[in-house]
């Protein structure tokens, strides 16, 4: 097939008569068809050429012109222009910007609505030309002058055109158009109805969530303050119990025999285990509740180490397993909560102590992009698999395994830790695997946001914030 020109011309016929307006209507569906417009769309088209055929009639005769051009970037149109007398455009924008539904040629101005492209102008000779174009489909095949030809080729004769056919088979488009926007409107108003129920249905749903969130806000509130009640209630027997075999290991009251030493001396480790829970509840509870206060404090690495290595060396039952702090980051100074911090890496130490039982514990810090802190806890212990790491976060939760079920804890310690380490800023970040041992890693920033100036020599040291 030769290649398309800009214009290719199908078809040119005069406009005298009522009968010249007809052929025109039916000419521009005809060549729409045969250029693989769409059916609706081929309605379109010949009913907006017919109006304005009519028109320019109306005006003292006119001429119509259809062709297939390609547009730069915008495919290929089939374009129809209605060359009218020059008093044909006279009023036609007031015609067009008119939404009076009793102007009478409102059917006009509807008709430049219906195609893809309408365009009036003057032309060099003083015609009033109105251009009409539809795009033809994009999978189409490029037209040429064959295909020009043999279009208008198979046009029926003009002599052979019947009126009464032709308004016969405008009525049948009139009616399939009806009866499709009636399809249409009876599936709108039914996508309406179960759009509507839906709605219904997503604000009940809403309602009930929010119903259930109130429900757990309040469910979370009693077991805070069923935490907190019970906690109080527990460290005071817990701390009378803890005095009295501390006493009792002191001889105040005479001396005791080994066996009976020994049994103090377990009596002093439940209490503390216990004691250790107790606070560990007390601590989630008011945390949970908002209660919590931090105590700012200026602390450097090397200091947290240290208390750490007093901590923590009495807890080795084991020559098997050797701890050591790296020191290289000791003059690192932390403007935070150093209780706090304290805390999380005491419990993550004494994690890794339980859960290794021969090789090395190594804790150290390095400072960090952004101004934060790392702190690694790494060990050569059991480890943890993936489908666990996150488990091993939630309250009450212990993996089982062969050492587990020979240590005791409470599972609230990472818990707490987690918690902690979120109000001081920062997070709790695990990598582990079976036999390869776990990293716990605690990144806080050097100063915590809370941080008010140092104060006055005369003032006390710490800052306190309620969070």
């Amino acid at each position: 097939m030769t290649a398309t020109p800009v214009a290719l011309s199908l078809l040119e016929s005069g406009i005298s008569t009522a009968a010249d307006v007809v052929r025109a209507r039916h000419d521009a569906r005809q060549l729409a068809d045969a250029v693989g417009v769409a059916s609706d769309d081929c309605s379109c088209f010949a009913t907006a050429v017919g109006e304005i055929a009519m028109h320019a009639h109306a005006s003292g005769g006119a001429a119509v012109r259809f062709s297939v051009e390609r547009r730069s970037g915008d495919g290929q149109w089939l374009v129809a222009r209605v060359a009218a007398a020059p008093t044909a455009i006279r009023d036609f924008d007031a015609i067009l910007s008119s939404d009076d539904p009793g102007n009478p040629d409102a059917d006009l101005a509807a008709a430049t609505q219906i195609v893809a492209h309408f365009h009036c102008y003057r032309a060099d000779d003083g015609a009033t030309v109105f251009e009409l174009g539809h795009p033809l489909p994009v999978s189409a095949q490029p037209f040429g002058a064959a295909d020009a030809a043999r279009v208008a080729g198979a046009l029926p004769p003009h002599a052979s055109l019947d009126a009464v056919s032709e308004a016969r088979h405008e009525n049948r488009e009139l009616l399939r158009a009806i009866g499709a926007g009636r399809r249409r409107e009876m599936q709108i108003e039914w996508l309406n109805g179960e759009l509507e129920a839906t709605n219904r249905g997503v604000m009940a749903l809403y309602a009930e969530l929010e119903d259930r969130a109130e429900d757990l806000k309040r469910a979370s509130e009693h077991k805070t303050r069923f935490l907190s009640d019970v906690s109080h209630e527990l460290r005071t027997p817990m701390t009378s119990v803890l005095n009295l075999a501390r006493l009792l290991l002191d001889r105040a009251d005479g001396p005791l025999t080994e066996e009976q030493e020994r049994q103090v001396e377990l009596i002093q480790q439940s209490v503390q285990t216990v004691t250790g829970l107790v606070n560990d509840l007390l601590d989630i509870a008011r945390i949970e509740a908002g209660h919590s206060t931090l105590r700012y404090r200026a602390v450097t690495v090397g200091e947290l180490f240290a208390a750490l290595r007093g901590i923590s060396r009495p807890l080795l039952t084991s020559d098997a397993v050797n701890l050591s702090f790296e020191d290289d980051e000791s003059n690192t100074l932390l403007e935070t909560d150093d209780t706090r911090l304290a805390q999380i890496l005491r419990n993550l130490l004494s994690n890794a102590i339980k859960f290794t039982e021969r090789g090395e514990i190594r804790v150290s810090a390095r400072v960090e992009i952004g101004d934060t802190v790392r702190f690694d806890v790494r060990d050569t212990g059991i480890g943890i698999a993936a489908a666990d790491q996150e488990r091993v976060f939630e309250e009450f939760t212990q993996i089982d395994s062969r050492l587990q079920r020979r240590v005791h804890g409470s599972g609230l310690g990472l818990r707490l830790s987690r918690t902690l380490a979120t109000l001081l800023g920062g997070r709790i970040e695990l990598v582990s695997a079976p036999g390869r041992g776990s990293t716990f890693s605690v990144i806080v920033p050097r100063r915590h946001s809370g941080w008010a100036e140092q104060p006055a020599p005369n003032e006390p040291a710490p800052h306190e914030a309620t969070v």
